[in-house]
């Protein structure tokens, strides 16, 4: 129940981040500059988003020191292999404008190309090792991948990102993510996704949650943002709307009890893509230069 979470590295990092995932570059400038200013110090990017430049720029124009600021990208598919991994880190690199980045993920485990995650995690370790990233993990990665990964490389990794949410608790994922001592971290953590898949119930308007929400004098998205603090989780929500970003911050000033927090595990109905069966080289996204 701490704004801060501890990898098994020992690094730590803000426990909510902004996320710009389809944030458009020209938002995305003043979206980071905004959070930054209102107190995030945690930003959450990828190659893939085609926003590494902008989180950069918002960066710089927030006046906030880079030290303060933990900030974390993904490698994409494309750029699987083990040079190309490094040479992605590069890229990443100079769009941020910055010398060292906090948390470098591989982005899928691509189970079609494997081996080719294997290779880019082992270039992840060989980054650590080099000092140019200070922690590295995976996303989207479910159990089965997980143990072949870790059979195969040596570092754990810190962070598996995965989407989680209310109506989506990923058990089995999350169970794994802590025999492992890995910290799981939410994408979509409250339910953004079912309504950008079409699904019109989402845990927005749970009765649940909006009950917790009125006892406690907060927002629905704010009892889901504390739900996953309280589990020990990381979450980075979405937004470009000033006091939308304040208030997915203004979650440590209350506590929900026990009972609460199983009554929201309770609401579990399942995922709307799976991810072990997508073709991600088919997203005909490929990561330019710097």
């Amino acid at each position: 129940m701490t704004d801060m979470v501890t990898f098994n590295n020992g690094v730590t990092m803000p426990a909510i981040g902004l996320g710009v995932f389809q944030t458009p570059p020209d938002e995305t400038i003043q979206a980071v500059q905004t959070a930054l200013e209102v107190g995030y110090r945690h930003v959450d990017t990828a190659a893939a988003y085609g926003n590494e430049r902008e989180v950069g720029e918002g960066l710089r124009r927030s006046g906030v020191p880079r030290s303060d600021v933990f900030i974390e990208t993904k490698v994409w598919v494309t750029d699987y292999g083990y040079d190309q991994t490094l040479h992605a880190f590069e890229k990443s690199a100079k769009k941020l404008g910055v010398e060292q980045i906090d948390l470098l993920l591989l982005h899928q485990a691509y189970p079609k190309t494997f081996d080719r995650t294997i290779e880019s995690y082992k270039a992840l370790e060989k980054l650590l090792a080099d000092g140019v990233v200070r922690s590295i993990g995976v996303s989207n990665v479910t159990p089965t991948y997980l143990e072949r990964l870790l059979s195969e490389t040596s570092v754990v990794p810190a962070v598996n990102q995965i989407e989680l949410h209310p109506y989506n608790t990923r058990v089995p994922e999350v169970t794994a993510n802590t025999q492992h001592g890995i910290i799981t971290q939410a994408w979509s953590p409250i339910g953004g996704i079912r309504h950008y898949n079409g699904d019109e119930k989402t845990p927005l308007t749970d009765p649940t949650i909006v009950a917790i929400a009125e006892r406690h004098g907060k927002t629905s998205a704010q009892v889901m943002l504390r739900w996953h603090i309280q589990e020990g989780r990381s979450a980075i929500p979405k937004s470009v709307r000033r006091e939308r970003i304040i208030e997915n911050l203004n979650v440590f000033d209350f506590t929900m009890t026990d009972e609460e927090l199983r009554s929201i595990d309770r609401l579990h109905v399942g995922g709307t893509i799976d991810i072990d069966t997508i073709d991600f080289g088919s997203f005909d996204i490929v990561i330019d230069e710097a």
